[in-house]
C-alpha cells in the first residue's frame, strides 16, 4: 500500500512539474506572440497589454457598454496555434453577458466598443485566464477573440432568455 501511495505522489508531482514547465513555455511564448503582433499594421495596444483591431464599426453616436451593462455579442475565441475553444458563431446564437463578468481584457476593451463594432483583441495571459487556465485553455495562454457587439442591454434584461 505505501508503495501505491509514494507512486501516486511521485506521478502527481511529475505532473506538476510538467505542468509548470507547459505554463512557462506558453508564457515565453505569448510574450514573443504579444511583441511581434503589436508591430502589426492597425494593431492598437490598451495600457493593459491588451491589443485590438477594428475590423468592422458601428454608427457613430451608438451606445457604449459600461459597468453593470450587459452585452450581446457573437464571439470566437482561439489560441494563437489557431485552435477555436468557444464560438458564439458555432453555436449558432449571440451570447448575453455581465460585462462585469467577463475576463478583464473584454472589460477594458467592450467599453470602448459600440453595437456594430467587431474588433479582433489578442489578450496576454494576466488579462485573459493567467497561470490557472481553464477548461480548454492552457496556462498562461494568449487568446484572441473576434467580438461583435450587437446590443447594449439593460442590466435588467434577463439573463435566462439568452438568445
Amino acid at each position: 500500500m505505501l508503495r501505491i501511495v509514494t507512486a501516486l505522489c511521485l506521478m502527481l508531482a511529475l505532473a506538476a512539474c510538467k505542468d509548470s514547465r507547459q505554463a512557462q513555455e506558453n508564457l515565453t511564448t505569448g510574450q514573443a506572440y504579444m511583441a511581434d503582433h503589436a508591430k502589426a499594421a492597425g494593431v492598437k495596444t490598451l495600457p493593459s497589454g491588451v491589443q485590438y483591431e477594428v475590423v468592422k464599426s458601428g454608427p457613430e453616436g451608438g451606445l457604449h457598454p459600461k459597468k453593470g451593462d450587459l452585452v450581446k455579442v457573437h464571439y470566437e475565441g482561439k489560441l494563437v496555434s489557431g485552435e477555436v475553444f468557444d464560438s458564439s458563431y458555432e453555436r449558432g446564437a449571440p451570447a448575453v453577458m455581465e460585462l462585469d463578468q467577463l475576463i478583464p481584457a473584454w472589460m477594458e476593451a467592450m467599453p470602448l466598443m459600440r453595437p456594430g463594432d467587431e474588433w479582433i483583441l489578442t489578450v496576454p495571459p494576466e488579462q485573459g485566464y493567467g497561470e490557472r487556465g481553464g477548461g480548454p485553455i492552457p496556462p498562461n495562454s494568449v487568446l484572441i477573440f473576434r467580438v461583435e457587439l450587437i446590443d447594449v442591454l439593460p442590466a435588467s434584461y434577463p439573463l435566462s432568455s439568452n438568445p
